[in-house]
């Protein structure tokens, strides 16, 4: 186990990552907001899915789910359908159109990488690659254990104020 040390560098090191995460946001046209590229990502890695599918991948709640697939709908790089096993859900796909524009994301993304660490090795970016994924897939391991984890959306401890009379 690291030292405690190195977890306070690294939650240094994350909160700047906000930083990265902005400048890529730039990267998108102004028709697709980030919720948006999330959808069509989602459907792409994942295939075809219910909406509460969608909602639980995006790890937010179902009205802000709705919202963004139906941006995404409008634009036509979704489709929503009925699904067979129960016609009160629909199933999510992604379209041709919603594909040719994570194309056009993916070319953008990839550019504005290789433009912005061309200083970096093969083998940098490599194990930083396989770095990020090992704390995603940590992340996604803990989601499970939920109940291990003492701090979940819990209220900072408070402190008391000191009151002096005079």
């Amino acid at each position: 186990m690291a030292a405690q040390s190195q977890y306070a560098e690294l939650a240094r090191q994350l909160s700047g990552v906000g930083a990265v995460k902005r400048s890529l946001a730039r990267i998108l046209p102004a028709e697709c907001p980030g919720g948006s590229a999330a959808v069509l990502t989602l459907l792409e890695r994942h295939g075809e899915m219910r909406m509460s599918r969608l909602s639980e991948l995006l790890a937010v709640d179902m009205s802000v789910t709705s919202r963004h697939v139906a941006h995404a709908a409008q634009r036509g790089w979704i489709e929503r359908s009925a699904d067979p096993a129960d016609k009160r859900s629909r199933i999510l796909r992604l379209t041709p159109a919603g594909q040719d524009l994570l194309d056009e994301l993916a070319r953008r993304t990839t550019e504005i990488f290789a433009r912005t660490l061309d200083d970096w090795t093969d083998d940098d970016v490599g194990q930083l690659n396989a770095l990020l994924a090992r704390l995603r897939s940590s992340f996604g391991e803990s989601r499970d254990r939920r109940q291990d984890i003492p701090y979940t959306r819990t209220p900072m401890r408070q402190e008391t104020p000191v009151r002096h009379h005079t």
